[in-house]
């Protein structure tokens, strides 16, 4: 075998050697998102090692790497070849993976125009809670109980198996950008990039902060002129501008403040709760810089038709509760593919892994 083949084959034996002694494991990669959802109580799952682009197929738009990839690599071979992930993937340090990526299911500023991670997933390798090696894609394994496994994992948080590899869509790079910005108040803002989004601009970025509306404008260089001098504003130089709002170091997204991430109809007002907000997916999802009582910021985002999920900070409950009808889903998945519940058990929710 291989050296990639021998870790798999380690790695199986250990899912499967806890799978027996229902042991918890703590599923690892570059740690750069371990601060996301609930700590896990367990053995640390090393899959660091599991890397290296597998297959990439520029002309087909399809790129396959293992889980412990870097981002940043893959992201450069991309770019060598003028494609992207379009849904601009956050970091959140320089040991980011793959795996974790698709892991955690974020995507950046250019996701309601290139799409979620979730959308561009293609196929995947998966160990499951059993230590078996599973494939999950196009015809090479019918997915369990009628569901898309693969997009599953997106933003499963790796509680319905570890990530070995990944198969993903890719896009072309835009040949032009453009960054304008215009001094507006919140509900102004609301309004116009409402507006702008039922107009065929090519839009590819929303955000606004603290009085300043940033539109990003990618594609043709000619569409993206007629664009710029259509919507007006001030031209925006700097280079740094959406790998910030990316990466959450804007001046209201930085620091150790509780963080709130809200998911809300575009054109829903600004939610009426103490501390500070940022706007970003032309309206949909809503940063809010708080310390709120919990229930108090998911009562909110409930009547405005959404949810909210406690991105940084400590509290007993991360994740907004879902229905009892999702969480049966929820749990008959999960039993599926990891019936002794050892995979990052907690990281979501602790009803998850009742089969411990």
């Amino acid at each position: 075998m291989t050296g990639t083949e021998d870790l798999i084959s380690a790695l199986r034996e250990r899912v499967a050697a806890a799978h027996e002694r229902s042991t918890p494991l703590a599923i690892r990669g570059g740690g750069t998102k371990a601060f996301l959802g609930h700590p896990v109580d367990g053995a640390f799952l090393d899959v660091s090692a599991l890397t290296g682009i597998v297959d990439y197929q520029p002309g087909e738009l399809v790129v396959t790497a293992r889980a412990g990839t870097r981002l940043a690599e893959l992201e450069t071979v991309l770019a060598e070849q003028g494609q992207m992930l379009s849904f601009e993937p956050p970091h959140f340090g320089a040991d980011a993976t793959l795996g974790g990526t698709i892991a955690t299911g974020l995507s950046g500023p250019r996701r309601p125009w290139g799409g979620a991670a979730r959308d561009l997933v293609l196929g995947t390798r998966v160990i499951n809670g059993r230590g078996e090696l599973l494939h999950f894609g196009g015809d090479v394994m019918k997915n369990v109980a009628g569901y898309d496994v693969s997009r599953l994992m997106a933003g499963a948080y790796g509680t319905l198996g570890v990530l070995v590899s990944i198969s993903l869509k890719v896009l072309p790079r835009p040949a032009a950008e453009a960054t304008l910005v215009q001094q507006l108040d919140a509900t102004t803002a609301i309004t116009r990039m409402n507006e702008l989004a039922g107009k065929p601009w090519p839009l590819s970025g929303a955000y606004w902060e603290t009085g300043e509306l940033y539109l990003r404008l990618s594609g043709a260089e000619r569409a993206v002129d007629a664009a710029r001098d259509a919507i007006g504003g001030d031209v925006d130089d700097d280079p740094d501008r959406w790998t910030r709002i990316r990466e959450l170091q804007t001046p209201l997204t930085a620091g150790a403040e509780p963080l709130w991430r809200l998911s809300v109809p575009p054109a829903a007002p600004l939610a009426d709760l103490p501390g500070d907000q940022a706007l970003d997916w032309g309206g949909a999802q809503r940063w809010l810089v708080s310390d709120a009582d919990p229930a108090t910021v998911r009562d909110t985002a409930e009547k405005a038709g959404g949810h909210a999920t406690l991105f940084r900070g400590d509290h007993d409950a991360r994740f907004h509760p879902l229905p009892d009808a999702m969480r049966k889903l929820h749990q008959r998945v999960k039993q599926s593919l990891d019936p002794a519940g050892i995979l990052n058990p907690g990281r979501l929710y602790p009803w998850l892994d009742s089969a411990r």
